[in-house]
């Protein structure tokens, strides 16, 4: 009698072998879903970073700062805060202080930062459309294999064959959701953020036009020189009038 020895366990798979099971179960829109996937994730982190700067602790305490010295008119003090930092609302106090705070300037200052706020936005808004319509399609493709096994003559079609293909659209659709989700959450939070700080940025400008109204500073003029040796440039048509005695 010979004894067989039982088999040996096999070692659960790795990481990235059940990954690459995952993207051949989903079909072939799961790379163009993992590509989404991974752009989602870089453009999530650098707005992350982004608002971080721009509304972390610090930078609130710093609002908070400026605006305690644009109620009291200290036009020093709002400089020496605004030059400390580089965030959305030194900016804009620098701008009010140095062209003043006219609407034309408040606007201006306004959508510039604008800009820089709504950058990437466009990408994860386009992610959130397009991962669910892949997945979709993905879906489609899925149960299409599955009805061409089943209508492919009289012999008999191996069932997992048609599960296959049912599987294949389930998988796509839950990745594509996931993608879109991925996007989602953080599109909605960053644009919470930004409409934070533009009404931040409006009480900043009224404060600024109630204090130091809406003309530029006074520019610095030159004194005329006491120096016997500066020669006066006159203008073009100084030189040509006639000299009345």
């Amino acid at each position: 009698m010979i004894l067989l020895s039982p088999p040996l366990p096999r070692s659960p798979p790795t990481m990235i072998e059940s990954f690459l099971a995952l993207m051949h179960r989903g079909g072939p829109v799961m790379w163009p879903l993992f590509i989404l996937s991974v752009v989602s994730v870089a453009v999530s982190f650098e707005r992350g970073v982004f608002w971080f700067k721009q509304n972390g602790p610090g930078a609130k305490r710093g609002f908070v700062l400026l605006m305690e010295s644009f109620r009291r008119g200290d036009r020093a003090r709002v400089e020496a805060l605004a030059g400390t930092s580089d965030t959305v609302y030194s900016r804009v106090a620098t701008a009010l202080l140095n062209d003043g705070a006219s609407d034309a300037v408040a606007v201006g200052s306004v959508e510039t930062e604008r800009i820089r706020m709504d950058r990437c936005m466009a990408t994860l808004s386009t992610i959130i459309t397009a991962a669910p319509m892949l997945g979709i399609l993905g879906t489609v493709t899925g149960i299409i294999r599955s009805f061409e096994l089943l209508g492919g003559g009289g012999a008999m079609v191996d069932p997992r064959a048609i599960s296959g293909g049912i599987g294949e659209a389930l998988v796509a659709t839950a990745s594509g959701l996931v993608v879109a989700l991925l996007s989602l959450f953080p599109f909605m939070g960053y644009g919470a953020q930004r409409e934070n700080t533009l009404g931040r940025l409006e009480t900043m400008i009224a404060v600024a036009q109630l204090t130091f109204g809406t003309a530029p500073p006074p520019r610095a003029h030159h004194e005329p020189s006491t120096d016997p040796n500066y020669k006066h440039e006159r203008a073009p048509a100084e030189i040509g009038a006639p000299q009345h005695v």
